[in-house]
C-alpha cells in the first residue's frame, strides 16, 4: 500500500526468541502454515549490524523496528548441517580420488591404491572436518551473540490482516517476546 508521499510500506510481525529451539520451532510452524521461507528474517551479523547502524547496539530489542538493521535469510539447520557434510566429503573424495589416479598411473598395484586412497581420502577427511568446524562454529557465535543482546530477533512479512493475525498467534505460542505488527518503509 502506497501512503500520500508515494513511501510503500511493508507490514511485517515482528519478535525476539530467548533460544534457538524456540525459534526454530516458530519458524517451523510459520512455514507449515503457509508463510514462504523469503518472507521470513532473521538479524545478520553483529558485525553487519554494527557497521551499517554505525554504532554497537546494546538490545536486539531497540532493533525490531528499525528498518535500517541489516538482516538475514532463514537458513535451516538441517541445511547447515548438509553444508557441514559436503564440505567434509568433498576434500576426503577428491584426495583419494586424486590418490588413486597418481598411483594407477605410475603402475602401482592395488594394495597400493588402497592404502594412497585411504591415506590421502584421510587427509582430505580431516582437511574437511576442519572446514566444517568453522561453520559450525560460526553459525554457533552469531546465535551466541545475539542471546547475548537479550534474543533472537524474527520478522516475518504479511500481506493482510489474516496473515498479521496468524503471524502473531504463532509466534506467541512459541514464547516470542514483544510480539507485534509493525509497518516498515521499503
Amino acid at each position: 500500500m502506497a501512503n500520500q508521499d508515494n513511501t510503500f510500506h511493508i507490514r511485517e510481525a515482528v519478535a525476539y526468541f530467548d533460544s534457538g529451539k524456540d525459534l526454530e520451532a516458530a519458524i517451523d510452524d510459520l512455514l507449515s502454515s503457509g508463510f514462504n521461507r523469503a518472507e521470513i528474517s532473521l538479524l545478520a551479523s553483529e558485525k553487519a549490524v554494527d557497521q551499517e547502524l554505525g554504532h554497537k547496539y546494546q538490545k536486539v530489542a531497540e532493533l525490531e523496528d528499525d528498518a535500517t538493521v541489516p538482516r538475514a535469510c532463514y537458513i535451516p539447520t538441517e541445511t547447515i548441517g548438509d553444508a557441514q557434510g559436503a564440505v567434509i566429503a568433498t576434500p576426503l573424495y577428491l584426495a583419494a580420488l586424486s590418490a588413486i589416479g597418481a598411483i594407477v598411473a605410475s603402475g602401482g598395484s592395488i594394495l597400493a591404491v588402497l592404502v594412497g586412497a585411504v591415506v590421502a581420502g584421510g587427509a582430505g577427511g580431516a582437511l574437511g572436518a576442519g572446514l566444517a568446524k568453522i561453520i559450525g562454529d560460526q553459525h554457533a557465535q552469531r546465535i551466541q551473540e545475539q542471546l547475548d543482546h537479550g534474543g533472537l530477533l524474527l520478522w516475518v512479512r504479511t500481506w493482510d490482516s489474516a496473515d498479521e493475525e496468524r503471524a502473531v498467534a504463532i509466534l506467541s505460542r512459541h514464547s516470542g517476546h514483544d510480539v507485534h505488527v509493525h509497518g516498515a518503509a521499503a
